[in-house]
């Protein structure tokens, strides 16, 4: 009876996990794995806004692809990111996108990345500023719309960056007009939205002007 019943518990805790880890890499929905890099084959399936300003980097865990000059050489129209890295031939609406970054300057209230989402062209897209303390343009998801970023949200959350790894989430519906980001804590959201302003369109990882390297990026969609 003892091995019956641990052979069940073994079963159930099997289960629980399995369920678990298709939870984590299998969104709900009809969403489905669509683009994924850990750039052990290099870089080539990104277009950036300035190429010298990004490199890749090697880590514990193989390559990086990441940002080795704060300003790069692009100017964008309207006040927005200058460092920007897009997904080259793909387009999506709804998605969830997963990665890992690291910050490798220590900037103090000015560390952050950037993820930039719904991308029209150079003057219409959403971006999540992932700013180590928040303030009006810091720390939000803004909206370029034809002129100078504006922000969404009222975050007063800061981000908690360090020299390690950190995991971050974000996840849109076009249909509810939701934008909800995750960082480390893939269980709540770090701040969240409602706007239904851009539908489908590019997707991108970066910085406003600091120094970042990403790695182990999933993008899934439709």
């Amino acid at each position: 009876m003892k091995n019956l019943l641990m052979l069940g518990l073994s079963i159930a805790i099997s289960s629980a996990i399995v369920q678990t880890t298709s939870a984590e890499s299998n969104p709900p929905g009809d969403l489905r794995l669509v683009f994924e890099d850990d750039f052990e084959k290099g870089r080539s399936r990104w277009q950036t806004t300035d190429d010298a300003a990004w490199s890749l980097h090697d880590n514990d865990n193989g390559k990086a692809f990441g940002l080795n000059k704060k300003i790069s050489d692009y100017t964008p129209k309207y006040r927005s990111p200058h460092n920007i890295a897009l997904i080259k031939g793909i387009e999506v609406a709804d998605f969830v996108l997963t990665f890992e970054v690291k910050s490798t300057k220590d900037s103090g209230v000015h560390r952050d990345c950037c993820i930039f989402f719904n991308y029209q062209d150079p003057t219409h897209f959403y971006y999540v500023h992932l700013g180590a303390r928040p303030d009006p343009v810091s720390g939000q998801i803004m909206i370029v719309n034809n002129a100078p970023r504006v922000s969404m949200t009222e975050n007063e959350k800061p981000v908690p960056w360090d020299n390690a790894w950190h995991k971050v989430k974000l996840v849109r519906d076009t249909q509810q007009g939701l934008i909800e980001v995750y960082f480390d804590d893939m269980k709540k959201a770090h701040m969240s939205v409602v706007d239904k302003t851009f539908g489908k369109g590019q997707i991108g990882i970066g910085s406003f002007d600091d120094l970042n390297d990403f790695d182990n990026i999933k993008l899934w969609g439709k």
